[in-house]
């Protein structure tokens, strides 16, 4: 049986409180020049902190995207970081306005996960890419692969939220996580994987195919 929920991360919770309140203040005390950009800003809160149910028709050896937002970027490089190996990395982009709930990409065990504190450059930048704050997740797929998948914060983001540990099982399509107001994922495949989209493609997370393994 499928239970009713409310379409919005927890986490916005405290944020869509305040903004209501010093909304509901400033319109019952008259200051209309405050009370209108509060409420602008309890709505872009609440827009931000959306939670959508989501679905795939994505094949079941296929990875989907973790995250809403953009790519903007797909190249074999070597992994230094987490797999010592080369890689193909796909770099997601996510503007303040995409939804920024991050979800599980592939059936399989959480390995290890690795936080890194940093700056906040902004995350489409080469300078973002290497020094922002950033927690990196390795998975062991279902078919013996390991991929990372890396929340990495963002120019105004200032907390990267993350509910997995390690020896997690989980399931592609799942919430895993989110970052708080603009930043991008990053995805680590091995070389052997088919790629399924393109720079520059929109991509919705838990749905968009992203790879296939061979």
């Amino acid at each position: 049986m499928t239970h009713p929920r409310i379409p919005l991360a927890q986490e916005g919770y405290p944020f869509i409180a305040f903004s209501g309140f010093v909304t509901l203040i400033t319109a019952i005390l008259g200051y209309e020049l405050l009370a209108w950009p509060s409420l602008l800003l309890t709505t872009f809160v609440v827009a931000f902190f959306r939670d959508p149910e989501r679905m795939t028709d994505a094949s079941p050896e296929e990875l989907i995207s973790p995250a809403d937002g953009k790519i903007i970027l797909i190249e074999e490089q070597f992994d230094d970081t987490y797999l010592q190996e080369k890689v193909i990395k796909i770099s997601i982009f996510m503007n303040v306005f995409n939804v920024h709930v991050n979800r599980i990409p592939f059936d399989g065990t959480v390995q290890e996960i690795l936080y890194k504190p940093g700056q906040f450059y902004s995350a489409d930048s080469e300078k973002g890419a290497l020094l922002n704050e950033r927690c990196g997740i390795i998975l062991q797929t279902k078919t013996e692969e390991r991929i990372v998948f890396v929340q990495v914060a963002g120019l105004i983001a200032r907390r990267i939220v993350n509910w997995l540990e390690p020896t997690d099982t989980v399931q592609r399509g799942r919430r895993f996580g989110l970052i708080r107001f603009g930043s991008r994922v990053d995805l680590y495949l091995p070389l052997t994987s088919k790629i399924s989209v393109k720079l520059g493609q929109k991509v919705r997370g838990g749905e968009t195919a992203i790879a296939s393994f061979n």
